[in-house]
């Protein structure tokens, strides 16, 4: 089955309530998804993390080195993708227009065997999944600590077991809101802290001294990326487990994270860091350092789903009689484009996820909404026929 048209789509939503974490404000949510299709008619979905309007032009840039190709030789076009951009794009946005035609392409693959994309990676381990609820933003409010508490009290309510909550904004004012919610939540929820990078090692460690008392699960992305010592000295002195790779892209990265012994837990990114055809090699690459995969999730129900088909595949490290379920992040912020353009067949009760057993990924777009929600800016040139 041959490549017929390789379309992106960028779709776009002003949210109704602004929200900010260490480094910027957000007041729109813009992803770019895009479709893949056979001469069959067979098509799939994907996504890529990162700025829509780069990627989709990463998706423009490698298309015609796709199109009249073999859907089912995955890593083949992979490889075609990858050497066509070593040159200058081994790490970062061209990454992530690869990850997107590459999660598609496991969906075609997926639906053209009738199978899953969990048994398609190779079986599956861990047929119910338990992520932690991120939210916990911060918003422009006299009260914003009231507002987090009542956040993460949702949360459980609705039978989530862990949460992860935003630091970032000063060390003294961090401690306050993770003091009011781990008293919120009691000490049977699972609390995570990430700080996006906001702080050199003299405040990380700082920080993470002062918090070890609240029983945090993880310290994510405490130091800039690029601070390999950094990470690697916080890990070192601190009980909090360490975790991060959300700005690392391909086994590459990864293997200089691990040779740096910089973190417990490693956080690719499906839709930036290769695709599930990259990631998957990455989670073998991290059990053979004994560490954790726990991917980044960012997104609509197409990267969520990518992620709970390989988290279904995951080894157990090390493996025991009674394990604990293995997690991953939900996004819980609001979301229209997650919300309304995907349309999906996985369960969420009680704060667990069951895997799917639908062809491929076990998702879909509804063209309605896709139209509704399309950049008409960047979309204005009308090259772009969302019934084609």
């Amino acid at each position: 089955m041959k490549i017929k048209k390789i379309e992106p789509y960028v779709i776009s939503h002003k949210l109704d309530t602004p929200f900010y974490f260490s480094q910027w404000q957000y007041d729109t949510r813009k992803i770019c998804i895009v479709k893949v299709t056979l001469d069959d008619g067979t098509y799939g979905w994907g996504e890529g993390y990162g700025p829509a309007a780069v990627i989709k032009s990463g998706i423009d840039f490698f298309t015609p080195f796709l199109l009249g190709k073999e859907a089912m030789g995955h890593e083949v076009l992979w490889q075609e993708m990858y050497r066509r951009s070593m040159d200058y794009a081994r790490s970062g946005v061209l990454q992530a227009a690869i990850s997107a035609i590459d999660v598609a392409l496991w969906d075609i693959k997926g639906k053209l065997l009738n199978l899953p994309v969990s048994v398609l990676l190779g079986g599956v381990k861990n047929p119910i999944i338990e992520p932690y609820a991120t939210g916990l933003y911060f918003t422009r409010t006299e009260n914003l600590e009231e507002l987090l508490v009542e956040e993460a009290l949702l949360y459980k309510s609705q039978g989530f077991k862990a949460t992860k909550m935003k630091v970032g904004l000063g060390i003294e004012q961090d401690l306050k809101y993770i003091a009011a919610i781990r008293k919120a939540i009691g000490p049977d929820m699972r609390l995570m802290i990430d700080s996006n990078h906001a702080y050199c090692y003299k405040e990380a460690i700082e920080l993470a001294r002062k918090a070890e008392k609240f029983d945090i699960s993880w310290f994510e992305e405490p130091v800039s990326p690029e601070d390999y010592d950094g990470y690697k000295r916080l890990r070192q002195n601190t009980t909090i487990p360490i975790s991060g790779g959300e700005c690392e892209y391909l086994k590459y990265g990864f293997k200089r994270l691990f040779d740096k012994d910089c973190v417990d837990i490693a956080q690719p990114d499906i839709c930036a860091a290769g695709g599930l055809t990259e990631v998957k090699k990455i989670a073998t690459l991290a059990q053979t350092y004994n560490i954790d995969l726990v991917p980044h999730t960012w997104g609509t129900w197409i990267a969520i789903s990518a992620a709970v088909h390989l988290v279904a595949n995951l080894d157990k490290n090390p493996g025991r009689m009674y394990n604990d379920l293995p997690t991953m992040e939900l996004d819980r912020t609001e979301n229209a484009l997650r919300d309304e353009v995907t349309l999906h067949k996985i369960k969420l009760e009680n704060g667990h996820l069951e895997v799917p057993c639908t062809p491929g990924l076990g998702v879909d777009v509804d063209m309605d909404k896709l139209e509704h929600y399309l950049d008409k800016e960047i979309h204005k040139d009308g090259a772009t026929k969302i019934r084609s």
